[in-house]
């Protein structure tokens, strides 16, 4: 199996599953006082040194089970309005949906065809007073990259505070200067599930969406996993480290898998302005559903992992102003670190030949 979806998950990195194996056996609880539990809690304050590093300094992290719950709690924390972008995930969608649904006032902006805000637009609806706005970093779904460090000096400008879902960027970009608050997870940068974090700047507050033992300065209240969190930090600092070296890779792998796949193709959102590991293009008329199965060899996506199955055409694809037909013949192709090139060429040649087949079969 040719591995292609890297903006579903990653693949463990070994230097992280080596980090992660003895916590297997040292089986303390962090927040215990004994000698086993204060060595966990070290473990897990390195951690916590190591994100810290990747981010402005005057902050603070705070462990989740993952983005999906940093990003609830953020913005379950704003009293007053939020704005927000068409094209964020669902978990900062369906969330401020649901708050609006509880009386806030929330206002989602579309985007340009590129996929990018206009940030006219945004000025105008920050005459408005705005407590916060909510803009993702690098896209799920098309990779594109938005002007992270623009919107938040308009928002400070405008009174607002400014939430940056960085998942899909995180150890592959330089944080931006400007977030208050900015959601990573482990799972897309090599390292384990179920682990995430929030960074807040200094004096940004934030309230609990868990209650109990008062854990996380009193802001995530549960047992933190050691193993999990030393893992985090692993492949956090190495992200680090590879980055450059990881970038070079993947414009790479983009320009052999264009080259590869052959003409009549389209590329999904701003080839420019995006990041390249994110290869999402679409075909005139190409079944994708019929090309997942006659390529089962490689695993490649139609969209969202966390959308997959639901029958709906792409949020992020129509808000482009695809029509549905244009989102279904849509696929997206995910590389990174471990993907090689023979796997690119193999997967591509895969695909091309599929795609060829299925046009003479509708001559």
């Amino acid at each position: 199996m040719i591995y292609l979806d890297y903006q579903a998950t990653t693949p463990l990195a070994p230097e992280v599953k080596a980090a992660m194996l003895p916590w297997l056996d040292q089986y303390a609880n962090p927040h215990s006082p004994s000698r086993k539990g204060r060595e966990a809690a070290a473990a897990i304050e390195y951690t916590r040194s190591q994100l810290a590093a990747m981010f402005p300094a005057g902050g603070s992290v705070v462990f989740t089970s993952g983005a999906t719950e940093a990003l609830n709690m953020a913005l379950r924390s704003v009293r007053g309005r939020i704005v927000t972008l068409a094209t964020e995930h669902a978990a900062v969608l369906d969330t401020v949906q649901w708050l609006a649904g509880q009386g806030q006032d929330v206002e989602i902006l579309p985007v340009g065809s590129d996929g990018l805000v206009d940030l006219d637009r945004l000025h105008d609806a920050l005459r408005q007073p705005t407590a916060l706005v909510a803009a993702m970093l690098v896209n799920n779904e098309i990779g594109v990259v938005q002007p992270v460090a623009d919107i938040a000096r308009m928002a400070h400008e405008a009174g607002a505070l400014m939430l940056c879902d960085a998942v899909q960027g995180f150890g592959r970009m330089a944080v931006p200067e400007g977030p208050d608050l900015i959601a990573i997870c482990a799972h897309k940068i090599h390292g384990p599930k179920a682990i995430g974090a929030l960074w807040r700047r200094d004096g940004v507050m934030v309230e609990p969406l868990i209650h109990g033992g008062g854990q996380e300065s009193g802001l995530r209240s549960g047992t933190l996993s050691p193993m999990l969190c030393a893992g985090f930090g692993v492949a956090a600092a190495l992200a680090g480290e590879r980055r450059y070296a990881d970038h070079a890779h993947i414009e790479g792998l983009w320009r052999l898998a264009l080259a590869t796949l052959g003409e009549g193709w389209t590329i999904n959102g701003s080839d420019t302005e995006r990041y390249r590991g994110n290869l999402n293009l679409r075909r005139d008329g190409l079944d994708t559903a019929r090309l997942l199965a006659d390529c089962r060899q490689v695993a490649f996506s139609l969209g969202s992992a966390c959308a997959s199955g639901s029958g709906r055409p792409s949020h992020v694809l129509r808000a482009l102003g695809l029509s549905d037909r244009e989102a279904r013949s849509s696929i997206r192709l995910g590389f990174g670190r471990y993907t090689t090139e023979e796997e690119i060429v193999s997967a591509c040649t895969l695909i091309r030949a599929a795609v060829s087949a299925q046009r003479r079969f509708a001559a």
